[in-house]
């Protein structure tokens, strides 16, 4: 009897390793299949990332990179390729940006105090398409980042309106997008990705690489 037992106990026992040995086969050519996909669409086609973003995030060209990729993909030939940042200046300036990047603004913000009262808002930067056809041709590569990929995609839209084809938006722009699980300590804070916590970046400014508003100067008798 305990020889039997024994013997349902061991047959058991290479039944259910079977099992296993089989569901582990069954995962890893599950992985091996993902991992190739993965790497037939490393930037991710127009079909397949539209369906996944915010439409916010979303652009006509359909041309999308993270932070991580934008900065191997900039590495890889920074001689063609040109990273633009259209936050604020003073996002560039005091959030830090990537040391390679343009600031060409999509918009800056405007101070006034009215009755006393201060007030503030987005000013459309007229001049954004002309100043990046200043510095790149229309068949060149850019990737265009801002906060967090909203802008971003703003900025790719008007510069594709313009002739411009190969402009990449940042999805996760350089701050990232935020925490979302309320049990961490960084809840709220854009910590998930984005340049900031992917790639090398700077808080010095190379004046050449900024694009300020421009003003006329006011004369006075």
């Amino acid at each position: 009897m305990d020889e039997l037992n024994t013997k349902k106990v061991g047959s058991c026992f290479a039944d259910k390793l079977a099992l296993v040995g089989l569901i582990l086969a069954v995962a890893i050519g599950f992985v091996a299949t993902a991992g190739t996909v993965g790497a037939e669409t490393e930037e991710p086609a127009s079909v397949t990332a539209d369906r996944q973003l915010p439409k916010n995030k979303q652009t006509t060209l359909g041309l999308y990179v993270t932070a991580a990729q934008a900065y191997e993909k900039w590495k890889a030939a920074p001689e063609k390729v040109m990273v633009i940042d259209v936050r604020t200046p003073e996002e560039y300036a005091f959030v830090g940006h990537p040391e390679m990047a343009w600031n060409i603004p999509l918009a800056f913000v405007t101070y006034q105090r009215i009755d006393g009262e201060t007030e503030y808002g987005p000013k459309v930067n007229p001049d954004f398409v002309d100043e990046v056809k200043k510095l790149a041709g229309l068949n060149d590569i850019l990737l265009v980042t801002c906060r967090a990929g909203g802008r971003s995609a703003k900025a790719v839209n008007k510069l594709a309106e313009a002739g411009f084809k190969n402009v990449y938006t940042i999805i996760d722009g350089f701050e990232g997008d935020k925490v979302t699980d309320p049990e961490s300590v960084f809840y709220g804070k854009r910590m998930r990705n984005g340049w900031k916590n992917s790639a090398p970046w700077v808080y010095d400014i190379d004046p050449e690489k900024i694009i300020l508003e421009e003003y006329e100067s006011k004369q006075t008798e």
